[in-house]
């Protein structure tokens, strides 16, 4: 087996918008003999399971097409999760040894809201013809985002991926009434997180996520602290606007939930680099001053201190611990 490859920046800074758990989905593939092409958007890690075959053979844990015996190759059609503007690719072979493609290529295409690619669509380059190595992880940074709804992945001539990635920022839905209430926090409203104290047993985007949490793993949870002081993160709302409501959901944390929370926000212009907001976070006003947390529960808070228009919120957890879900209701600055 080849070394694991170090993940690039862009695979923490962004969601990865191929993830069938946000509702990333396969409308056409060439084949998919060996192994279901729907593998592709798992979000979970490839495994390996040794000595387990169906009936086409050895199972595989990816996207895997029969051998070709004539001159084509492989293709397959994806609508992402939430349309948005890939920074980054991540093309993952890991545990394909001897039956990876040679090479691959990837195709986008940003179209209206309900809208899938049909014979007239035009597709983009997003990434030109690369070569692929077994059992591998090929990252690739955009020089320019690209905006994306669908993905057409190409093949070359056959064979086997586990996983395909691609990291981006989410653009806002469109059609809300500008005056709306909605979460300006939400991953589906463009939210994202940009730097944290810590995430070693569950990331801070998580807390983005739609809906409720479906076990400790799906939301954010650091090590526990040994040291004086408390764990942060710092989230980028999806667009301007003033917050009215903050929901902190501690839901499946019951031994491990942070004793208390408090949130600071900031109206930046632009999107600064994580290394530049970090530091400048612990001068940010008060939002929500320091408030006791319980296990298991959503707890809402409706009296903030309001510092006008924000795009950044700092959210402080003492002294450690898990929280699921943060939700900051409001309305986009019109």
């Amino acid at each position: 087996m080849t070394s694991t490859p170090t993940a690039p920046a862009y695979t923490e800074q962004f969601p990865n918008l191929a993830d069938a758990s946000l509702g990333a989905a396969v409308l056409a593939v060439s084949d998919e003999f060996f192994a279901a092409c729907e593998r592709l958007l798992d979000p979970a890690p490839p495994r390996f399971e040794a000595g387990l075959y169906d009936d086409h053979g050895k199972w595989m844990d990816g996207w895997e097409t029969r051998r070709r015996r004539d001159s084509g190759h492989d293709w397959c059609v994806l609508r992402l999760a939430l349309p948005g503007d890939i920074a980054g690719i991540e093309i993952d072979t890991r545990f394909f040894t001897g039956n990876a493609p040679t090479g691959a290529m990837l195709e986008c295409t940003l179209l209206p809201p309900a809208s899938d690619p049909d014979e007239t669509t035009t597709w983009r380059p997003l990434l030109g013809l690369t070569p692929i190595k077994g059992d591998d992880r090929l990252f690739v940074a955009l020089d320019t985002a690209q905006p994306c709804s669908h993905v057409r992945l190409h093949i070359y001539p056959d064979g086997g991926i586990a996983r395909l990635r691609l990291y981006g920022s989410v653009r806002p839905p469109e059609g809300l009434a500008p005056d709306a209430e909605r979460d300006l926090l939400a991953l589906t409203n463009g939210g994202r997180a940009l730097a944290w104290s810590d995430a070693h047993y569950g990331h801070p985007q998580n807390l983005l996520r739609p809906g409720r949490g479906v076990n400790m793993g799906d939301g954010w949870e650091t090590r526990r602290r040994r040291e004086p002081g408390h764990d942060w993160c710092i989230l980028a709302l999806g667009e301007i606007g003033i917050v009215e409501r903050i929901d902190v959901d501690t839901s499946h944390f019951k031994g491990n939930f942070p004793a208390a929370c408090s949130i600071q926000a900031a109206r930046l212009d632009g999107m600064p680099d994580a290394g530049i907001v970090t530091p400048q976070s612990l001068f940010w006003n008060t939002l929500l001053p320091e408030q006791p947390l319980q296990a298991d529960a959503v707890h809402t808070f409706a009296e903030l201190a309001v510092p006008g228009p924000i795009t950044h919120l700092r959210f402080n957890i003492h002294p450690d611990g898990g929280v699921s879900r943060l939700r900051a209701f409001g309305r986009p600055l019109v």
